[in-house]
């Protein structure tokens, strides 16, 4: 029997390897971040995930709460990641953090993703 530590652990490999080949495709993927909503006392803030892909508009932010471990949330029927702090580029935050978990550290992989706000 799986324990759910263990489910959570294939869950997250599972996301990491279908983000990878999304992006394998490009040079440097962009990643464009949403920014959905602020808590009254700024210290939240609600933002969502998308991607190009075959020209297309993609919604990674199901996919790339798994692979970084977050908790998705529905805000007004869209689908976002609670990010918490205040002082720096959250949008930005959140992508290198993506970037990190799919690339590793070594050989500047939080760098791999580019970002831009949507």
């Amino acid at each position: 029997m799986i324990t759910k530590k263990t489910q959570l652990a294939i869950d997250k490999e599972i996301a990491r390897m279908k983000l990878r080949e999304m992006f394998a495709e490009q040079a440097k993927p962009t990643v464009y971040t949403i920014l959905h909503h602020v808590s009254q006392s700024g210290m939240s803030r609600d933002i969502s995930l998308k991607t190009i892909e075959d020209g297309r508009l993609i919604d990674i932010t199901y996919t790339a709460s798994i692979a970084l471990g977050e908790k998705v949330k529905d805000r007004n029927g869209q689908r976002v990641i609670r990010v918490n702090g205040c002082g720096m580029d959250m949008g930005f935050h959140l992508v290198y953090g993506l970037s990190s978990v799919l690339y590793g550290h070594e050989d500047r992989g939080g760098y791999k993703l580019s970002h831009e706000w949507a």
